[in-house]
């Protein structure tokens, strides 16, 4: 399970607690959980994003470039 998944099933959980809440104190808590572990899986996907293209131009640099053949 990646971190992005598991926020995001924190953030159904917290959805899931919110709904059930009778408190209103209690809801509006979960509903705050719920924003904050989006806003993580959010970052994290970003990050695993940035961290892929990185990596991919990393590697394109690492690659032998061609050398112009001189007649």
């Amino acid at each position: 399970m990646t971190n992005q998944e598991l926020y995001l099933a924190r953030a159904a959980e917290a959805r899931a607690e919110a709904e059930i809440a009778s408190l209103t104190n209690v809801r509006d808590r979960c509903l705050r959980a719920e924003a904050a572990w989006l806003s993580m899986a959010a970052r994290a996907e970003r990050t695993d994003r940035m961290r892929a293209r990185l990596e991919t131009e990393k590697a394109a640099k690492a690659e032998p470039q061609p050398q112009p053949v001189l007649a």
